[in-house]
């Protein structure tokens, strides 16, 4: 017997048919005498129809309340499911995150998860029931309900299993049937692969890549949990397993990329003429740090007469207050003022490859300027390089290298 932690995205529990489906492949694995969690999501929409809906009346909506709001989706799925398990003839049970004590904390929106008490999972487990999880929330020590942020459902199935020591953790998708080279509906010759190494998946799902969320990836590395990304229609399916760099290797020894990513999440700020002088970069980002904002790319011009400019990038959904607390430092600072664009996107190239392949650099940047797009900053790392262009030329770019470094089929 092994204990299976599944996780099930929100179209693939969009509706009650749906959710009838999930239900009877829970079943039919337990049926094969396995244990079974279920981690749901909320049904597809309604996080983003909770979010308008607050934003209709704060904007931006007062972040614990939001929390409040955007977890009852979760809390809905989970209850459905257990409700649609117990209709087919099984015995299930639903738990909140604050009911199995995933403890977070306060950091409203994208809390992170500190411990987990398994006790009532492990309890229902032995009395034979299936568990449904309502993923994305937890609590933090005060007792305020706290969310994981976007695709958390994935970092609430991934802890689960990392917690109780699971024997898989199947996370099952509607809109692809595992990982890809890029996206399948931007470039067609996109290709599926068998394997990734957690930190390809990491770089890919922190650079824009929506199959995973970048934290479940991170803590699923350090536990080290197998995940197996699968298609909810076709559960049986071979999918793409996210697994250690030495496994994911073997199987791609001659490949120098494995995917090409793209994110129009993304909003450039640039402090003009601002003092050159030690501390100032301190001065600037400890106060964006402070309110949660995670800085990306930092460009730094030459010094001209003791002044500089400063150039960073930070997540468009973040950029409202990024932009009132940078105005508010850079004048405590003395810079002559703030520029911004929340038109721009990233596009990057990702593959452990890259480790003992040159040229790739090279090689991006000759394919982008063939087709005219103009690269506005570049930031890389031992396994990926990443460009800032304009939005309009996303599509293209990703288009553009896919092609060029022959990652289709």
């Amino acid at each position: 017997m092994a204990l299976i932690v599944q996780k099930y995205g929100g179209t693939s529990v969009a509706n009650t048919d749906k959710i009838k489906w999930v239900a009877e492949h829970v079943i039919r694995t337990k049926e094969k005498g396995h244990d079974v969690i279920a981690v749901v999501s909320a049904m597809a929409g309604e996080t983003d129809r909770l979010i308008k809906l607050s934003r209709s009346i704060m904007d931006p909506p007062d972040e614990r309340e939001l929390d409040v709001i955007t977890s009852s989706g979760e809390q809905v799925s989970a209850g459905l499911l257990a409700l649609m398990i117990k209709s087919l003839g099984w015995d299930a049970l639903s738990f909140q995150g604050h009911q199995i004590g995933i403890l977070t904390d306060n950091s409203y929106s994208k809390a992170k998860i500190v411990k987990i008490d398994d006790k009532k999972i492990r309890n229902a487990l032995l009395n034979g029931r299936i568990v449904v999880v309502a993923g994305f929330q937890g609590v933090d020590k005060e007792g305020n309900v706290t969310t994981l942020g976007r695709g958390g459902s994935d970092l609430t199935a991934v802890a689960l299993a990392a917690v109780l020591k699971a024997d898989a953790c199947e996370l099952y998708k509607d809109a692809v049937d595992g990982v890809y080279t890029t996206d399948p509906g931007i470039c067609s010759s996109a290709r599926k692969l068998k394997k990734i190494s957690y930190e390809e998946m990491l770089e890919m799902s922190s650079l824009g890549s929506k199959v995973l969320q970048a934290r479940a990836v991170e803590f699923a590395k350090k536990f080290k949990v197998p995940i197996h990304v699968r298609p909810t229609s076709r559960p049986d399916s071979e999918g793409t397993w996210v697994v250690e760099e030495e496994e994911a290797m073997a199987e791609m020894e001659d490949m120098v990329l494995s995917g090409v990513t793209c994110d129009k999440n993304q909003a450039k700020i640039t402090v003009m003429q601002v003092p050159d002088r030690p501390g100032i970069a301190a001065k600037l980002f400890t106060p964006l740090g402070d309110e949660g904002i995670v800085v990306d790319i930092i460009v730094q011009n030459v010094s001209t007469e003791g002044y500089t400019d400063m150039t960073f990038t930070v997540p468009k959904t973040d950029f409202k207050k990024a932009i009132k607390k940078t105005e508010q430092v850079a004048k405590e600072l003395g810079a002559k003022g703030v520029d911004s664009n929340d038109k721009i996107a990233k596009v990057s190239l990702v593959g452990l490859g890259m480790k003992t392949h040159s040229g790739v650099a090279s090689r991006m940047f000759s394919a982008l300027a063939q087709e005219g797009i103009n690269i506005i900053m570049i930031s890389t790392s031992e396994i990926k390089i990443s460009c800032v262009i304009e939005e309009k030329y996303t599509e293209l770019a990703v288009r553009t290298l896919h092609d060029a470094f022959n990652l289709g089929e």
